[in-house]
């Protein structure tokens, strides 16, 4: 006696269940069970040894049937051997563990697949992390170690950086992950910046960004892979060339007559010219408003002549208004007060100490214009590396005015006019001389005259 399969019918056509028999002596047995399995009466009645049956076995449905009745015989058998006992209950738990084993797998396998795509979801990738950096730190929520907003120069520098990142993922159809961040990458990465011609301060600058988002997402426990804290992997900096306006070109500069220009064009010389008397940053000196000025009365005492008594002198207390502006940086949050010079009060007065906010875009545009208007067009020898070749490259002077040149022409001419280099950094709110040292751009011969005029070792 054993395991046997049966059907129960008057139909002479169609599908019909099959039943599984299992008959035994010892154990004494007799089982039977309607299976789900089902198949065509038509072919069940066929002989077993024939070439009909032989093909209705190797296609597709039959080839099922008669595997998982195999497999039920064999599970049954097995289990008989063994010496378990067999119930209704444990052959129809076979059965059906046997005939939904391949739907019972696909459904794991659909459940797996779900469970890890809903995990992949919820993980923390280097793309979304960059997406939730960049969002954050223009809504505010994300703050500077110090508690403050980012500046938004440092907001749109990484922002930039980050843009740049995904181009190049999009170019080289790869999307890289933390666990991707390695030393061939920084190759492969600088290189397709060099490619592209990019300027080494450039490629510096977005190296520098995507190393610190780096490492926000380790210290918030995403970023695992040190690779990045290679000494190697770094952006490179190196001293760009930079012009100042001189005394003289600003005197140019300023007599340039634009009655019949557009207003802009005034309010852009006058919001640099801003820049100049205060050595500021444009997202400073481009905000300033009412409540930035200040003034207090200076009071001094001196030796005058005595009108009762010639020959003689008696102090007298003097006094003098003074005018400054109290500037927040934006970038640093440093506070600075910047004394008014004669031609800031006027530039001041004429705004109603309101000073109008135009673009930096528009700025850079108008006061080249002025330049070129004021006739700087000596030709400036400038060097710049690029794609990593350096170059030597002449531009006329005014091509190279934009609105930074402002800050860079207060520090130099303050520097020139013999102020300490300690006090310049109080107004420009540098943290160290080697930092103010990058914005004085006096050439070798303005140099030399200020060295003459200060000491006699050269007489």
């Amino acid at each position: 006696m054993a395991t046997t399969f049966i059907v129960r019918t008057d139909k002479t056509k169609g599908l019909v269940p099959l039943h599984v028999r299992v008959q035994y002596s010892t154990p004494k047995l007799n089982l039977r069970l309607k299976t789900p399995l089902n198949v065509p009466i038509e072919k069940w009645t066929l002989s077993r040894s024939g070439a009909a049956w032989a093909n209705y076995a190797q296609s597709e449905s039959g080839s099922f049937v008669v595997s998982k009745m195999e497999q039920i015989r064999n599970a049954v058998d097995s289990r008989i051997r063994d010496g378990k006992s067999m119930t209704a209950k444990d052959l129809e738990k076979i059965c059906n563990e046997i005939i939904y084993r391949e739907e019972r797998d696909e459904q794991l396998r659909q459940e797996e697949a779900r469970r890890l795509a809903e995990a992949e979801a919820k993980r923390m990738t280097l793309s979304k992390y960059i997406k939730l950096y960049i969002e954050e730190i223009f809504s505010g929520a994300r703050q500077t170690d110090k508690g403050s907003n980012f500046a938004y120069g440092t907001a749109k520098s990484l922002r930039e950086s980050m843009t740049v990142w995904a181009t190049f993922q999009k170019e080289t159809k790869k999307t890289y992950d933390f666990d991707d961040i390695d030393m061939p990458l920084y190759f492969k990465y600088t290189e397709w910046m060099k490619a592209r011609n990019y300027a080494i301060n450039t490629v510096g600058k977005h190296i520098k960004n995507l190393k610190s988002i780096l490492r926000c997402a380790e210290s918030e426990g995403y970023n695992q892979n040190q690779k990045f804290k290679d000494k190697r992997f770094k952006g490179t900096r190196v001293e760009v060339d930079s012009i100042y306006l001189t005394k003289e070109d600003l005197e140019k500069f300023c007599a340039v007559d634009l009655s019949k220009m557009p207003v802009g064009y005034q309010q852009a010389r006058d919001i640099f010219l801003v820049g100049c008397w205060t050595a500021q940053r444009v997202s400073d000196y481009n905000n300033i408003t009412r409540d930035a000025i200040q003034s207090y009365t200076k009071r001094t005492i001196v030796d005058v002549p005595d009108p009762e008594n010639p020959g003689k002198t008696k102090p007298e207390i003097q006094t003098r208004e003074v005018m400054y502006i109290n500037i927040r940086q934006h970038k640093t949050g440093a506070k600075v007060a910047v004394p008014c010079s004669t031609e800031l009060k006027n530039i001041l007065e004429r705004y109603n100490y309101q000073m109008p906010h135009l673009a930096d875009q528009v700025i850079n545009r108008y006061i080249k214009e002025i330049g070129k208007m004021a006739g700087l067009t000596e030709m400036v020898e400038m060097v710049e590396t690029k794609g990593g070749t350096k170059t030597t490259v002449k531009y006329e002077k005014y091509k190279l005015i934009h609105s930074h040149t402002a800050r860079r022409t207060g520090a130099t001419l303050m520097y020139l006019a013999g102020m300490d280099v300690y006090d310049i950094m109080k107004i420009t709110g540098h943290s160290s001389p080697n930092m103010l040292k990058k914005y004085i751009k006096a050439d070798q011969l303005e140099v030399v005259d200020k060295i003459i005029d200060k000491y006699n070792y050269f007489d």
